[in-house]
C-alpha cells in the first residue's frame, strides 16, 4: 500500500538520491521538505519534480511552526530525518550553525513529530516511523583495527560529529521517554553523482578537468569505508519499512580505502578516460599536492554492516570499482550541473569528506 514518506533535506546529496529512488522505483507519495542552504540543490531532483508523487516545501526544521503544518497537511507515514550540516571542515571554522540546525533543529523536528503522532488514530499510530539518518563520524577514530558496530561507544572528534552524536542521542531518548517509534541508522562515507563538489572524490575530479592542485590531507592514509549513494538509498528505504522500532543499524559499502588509494583510482581512471589532458600534463598522479592535515583529524573509520545484511538482507550492488567508474562518468558527463552548483559562494576551495 503506499505511503506518504516526510524527508528533510531532500534537496541534499543523500536526500536527493533517496528522493529519486523513493519516485522511481516505489508508489509512495513524497514531501520534500528542505531549507535550500548552500549544498541543498533542486537541480539534482529535475529527473522527479513534475511528477505528480512528488511535493516539495521550503523549509526550515528549526521553524516547529512551519513543519507542524506541513505534518498536518500531508499527514506523512514516516518522516525520514537527512537535513543536516554535514561538512567537517565547516564545522572547524563556523561550529554555531552545526549545533543550530543538527541539534536544535532536530529537538524542534522531534517535537513537531511527537505531537503530530500522538494526534494519530490507533491504526495510522501502529505504522508510523520516524528515521533519523546519521553517520559513523559519532564514534570516533577506531584505531587499525577492528570495525564500528552497532554498539560501539560514541566519541566524536570534530564539531559537526559532535552535534550529530548529540542529535542521535535526542532521538533515542524520545523514544524511550515519550514512546516515539523511532529507527536510527549510521552510515559510512557516501560518493555517487550529483555530489557536492566541496567533498573528496567530486573535488578531486573537477580539479583533475581543470589541471589545479589534487590537495591531500597529512598523509593521505586517513581509511574511509565508502558507499555508494543508491545503494544507501535502498538500505534507508528498507530499515524505514522494515527495521525493527528502537534499533539502530550501520550501513557500510564494505570498501576500505585510503584516502590516497581513493586519488589514485580516480587519477587513473581520468587518464584513461581523457584524451586531451590540460597543458603539460602526462598523468593526472602529477596533480597530487599534500597539504597540512586538519585538526582532530580521524584516522580510519569502518563500518560493519552485518546486522542490516542478516535482519533486513540488504547488500550493496556497487563495488568501489563499479561505483567511482559511474560516479566519474556521471561527471563528466553532467560538468553544466557542477557549474551550475559552483556558482557563487562555493568555488572549491575547500577539501574534505
Amino acid at each position: 500500500m503506499s505511503k506518504t514518506i516526510f524527508v528533510t533535506g531532500g534537496a541534499g546529496f543523500i536526500g536527493s538520491a533517496l528522493v529519486r529512488y523513493l519516485i522511481n522505483e516505489t508508489d509512495n507519495q513524497v514531501v520534500n521538505f528542505d531549507k535550500l542552504t548552500y549544498a541543498g540543490n533542486l537541480e539534482s531532483l529535475k529527473s522527479v519534480e513534475n511528477n505528480d508523487r512528488y511535493h516539495f516545501i521550503q523549509g526550515d526544521i528549526c521553524d516547529k511552526e512551519k513543519v507542524t503544518t506541513a505534518l498536518d497537511k500531508y499527514q506523512p507515514d514516516f518522516i525520514m530525518h537527512l537535513a543536516a550540516e554535514s561538512h567537517v571542515d565547516r564545522s572547524i571554522d563556523g561550529p554555531g550553525e552545526f549545533v543550530e540546525t543538527n541539534i536544535v533543529g532536530t529537538y524542534a523536528l522531534l517535537e513537531a513529530a511527537r505531537r503530530y503522532y500522538t494526534s494519530l488514530v490507533d491504526s495510522k499510530k501502529a505504522n508510523f516511523r520516524f528515521h533519523h539518518i546519521s553517520t559513523d563520524e559519532v564514534y570516533g577514530d577506531l584505531g587499525e583495527t577492528g570495525l564500528f558496530t552497532e554498539e560501539t561507544s560514541y566519541d566524536p572528534s570534530s564539531p559537526y560529529s559532535a552535534s550529530k552524536a548529540a542529535s542521535d542521542h535526542l532521538v533515542r531518548a524520545w523514544h524511550r521517554t515519550y514512546q516515539l517509534p523511532v529507527v536510527v541508522t549510521n552510515c559510512s562515507n557516501n560518493y555517487g553523482s550529483y555530489h557536492f563538489p566541496e567533498k573528496l572524490i567530486p573535488l578531486i575530479i573537477l580539479n583533475a578537468l581543470d589541471g589545479k592542485a589534487l590537495p591531500i590531507y597529512g598523509d593521505g592514509k586517513q581509511v574511509r569505508d565508502w558507499l555508494y549513494v543508491d545503494d544507501h538509498a535502498r538500505a534507508l528505504y528498507k530499515v524505514v519499512s522494515e527495521g525493527k522500532l528502537g534499533e539502530t543499524y550501520n550501513i557500510g559499502g564494505f570498501n576500505e580505502k585510503q584516502n590516497i588509494e581513493v586519488v589514485n583510482t580516480i587519477c587513473n581512471h581520468l587518464n584513461d578516460l581523457i584524451v586531451d589532458k590540460p597543458e603539460g600534463l602526462s598523468d593526472f598522479n602529477e596533480l597530487i599536492t599534500y597539504v597540512t592535515d586538519r585538526p582532530g583529524h580521524d584516522v580510519r573509520y569502518a563500518i560493519d554492516a552485518n546486522k542490516i545484511n542478516k535482519e533486513l538482507g540488504w547488500h550493496p550492488e556497487e563495488t568501489f570499482d563499479s561505483g567511482i567508474k559511474k560516479t566519474i562518468e556521471w561527471y563528466l558527463a553532467n560538468l553544466e550541473w557542477c557549474k551550475h552548483v559552483q556558482d557563487g559562494s562555493y568555488q572549491r576551495e575547500r577539501l574534505g569528506h
